[in-house]
């Protein structure tokens, strides 16, 4: 199938993926939020976009909003590598959560710890101030703080937050991700 750098619903979640490695976790999350958990573990590689979602009971007009998404998260600026990133919709929800703890202008700690069947979690935590050893990004009003130590595992990373019916919750795309765990609360580098 000739590539036109667009996604199709013609396009096997394979081919998806493998044509677009840059990404892939981004394109990963957006497929399992709405039920495909498949992705990673058991697509069957000659299965469509169209006929796995048609399989998962979904509409033509699902299956077109998922190529539209998925096409978006395509057109998405590429990230400036070398920093941390919080999406609008993980920052507002992370002082929606602020101000229910009564914590208005803390920050947002972010690291991770070996642990988990792929070596390392993910840790995200209330943050009152900058400790000596982090460096702080600043995105939509949240200040992100991170370890010096941690940083060359976690720089270029994105931290969104999905809100559904399924995989609620702030989800974090990394491109320094070699491998993770078919749970996905872990991954290796």
């Amino acid at each position: 199938m000739e590539q036109t750098g667009k996604i199709s619903k013609e396009m096997t979640i394979d081919e998806i993926l493998s044509t677009f490695p840059q990404k892939g976790q981004k394109l990963a999350a957006a497929l399992a939020s709405v039920g495909l958990e498949c992705v990673g573990c058991c697509s069957a590689s000659y299965e469509t976009l169209e006929s796995g979602m048609m399989g998962h009971g979904m509409s033509d007009e699902q299956v077109n909003k998922m190529v539209d998404l998925l096409n978006e998260i395509l057109e998405e600026k590429p990230l400036d590598l070398e920093k941390v990133h919080l999406t609008k919709s993980a920052a507002d929800k992370f002082k929606e959560i602020l101000s229910e703890e009564g914590k208005e202008g803390w920050g947002l700690r972010f690291g991770d710890h070996p642990g988990g069947c792929g070596g390392y979690e993910y840790t995200l935590d209330f943050s009152e101030k900058p400790l000596e050893d982090d460096v702080v990004f600043s995105c939509f009003g949240v200040d992100l703080h991170v370890n010096k130590l941690d940083l060359p595992r976690l720089k270029g990373s994105e931290i969104d937050f999905h809100n559904g019916l399924r995989n609620s919750g702030f989800k974090i795309s990394n491109p320094n991700v070699r491998s993770s765990c078919g749970c996905g609360s872990s991954q290796s580098y």
